[in-house]
């Protein structure tokens, strides 16, 4: 069982929703990635999603778009990505980290060289946004076999047939894209969310992760009464971003930040083991 699975089958049993936050690898800076992890995992983080910085992030809106030129302009590269996961598990051999990005990067790098290396440096799944369930059997199947996850994402337009290929596909838990357009984009409606997540569950029974449009405790609590967990990622960034501009602790900023969406998830009234399941 992964590390991912042992994670939700915790919060599941702990009637606790999950909480997801997305980072770009060397924003604000190449030194403080570990610690930026570790933090978030202090603060409340169950699961961390450490984006691979790349040129034309087309799922990505302004926010996160800015974090990854940043990244870039450092000379971040999926090799650094790796290391720095291999640096953080060599101390926290518990929180599951899953490598975010676009195929541009694994493909250069080397589809089998990324596994065998993804697996040594201690990931734990993958998000590759421009890799569509049906072209990437191999990858799933090459990930699975050396025990990481593939994750995929289904949108508020994915077909019952996207959903049938993600549930017999994926592993470790499903992301669902709860807007239409690209991240940090507005208009959350948390109803629809429900809708639409109660339909996915007819074809799977990984955990849901609900991302794009969650902003503050508030929206993180809306979509939490439907999901397993929540994933932040632009306000996040958004946060740092302006801390780093004011030349305030950009660490610090993150803390405060996540530790307010843990407590206001860990204030919901707790869900029953057979619903979170």
């Amino acid at each position: 069982m992964s590390r991912i699975q042992q994670k939700f089958d915790w919060l599941a049993r702990e009637g606790r929703t999950g909480l997801i936050p997305y980072v770009t690898a060397g924003d604000p800076a190449r030194e403080s990635v570990v610690r930026l992890m570790h933090t978030l995992v202090k603060h409340g983080a169950d699961v961390i999603e450490l984006g691979v910085p790349f040129s034309d992030p087309m799922a990505d809106g302004p926010v996160i778009q800015r974090s990854s030129e940043r990244a870039l302009a450092r000379h971040v590269s999926l090799a650094d990505c790796l290391a720095w996961v291999r640096e953080f598990r060599s101390s926290d051999a518990a929180t599951p980290v899953v490598l975010m990005g676009y195929a541009n990067p694994v493909e250069r790098f080397g589809i089998d060289r990324f596994v065998a290396q993804a697996k040594e440096s201690g990931v734990d799944g993958t998000i590759v946004v421009d890799y569509p369930p049906e072209e990437c059997e191999e990858f799933s199947n090459a990930l699975k076999s050396r025990g990481m996850d593939p994750i995929f994402l289904l949108a508020p337009t994915s077909t019952e047939s996207r959903m049938r290929d993600v549930a017999r596909l994926g592993a470790g838990y499903l992301y669902y894209v709860s807007l239409k357009g690209v991240t940090g984009a507005g208009h959350l409606d948390p109803a629809a969310v429900g809708d639409r997540v109660n339909q996915i569950r007819r074809f799977t029974s990984m955990p849901i992760g609900v991302g794009f449009g969650i902003s503050d405790a508030d929206s993180a609590v809306a979509v939490a009464q439907h999901a397993d967990a929540v994933v932040i990622g632009s306000a996040l960034i958004r946060i740092m971003e302006d801390a780093v501009k004011t030349g305030s602790d950009a660490l610090l900023a993150a803390a405060g930040f996540i530790s307010g969406i843990r407590q206001a998830l860990d204030c919901m009234p707790k869900k029953l083991h057979s619903e979170a399941a």
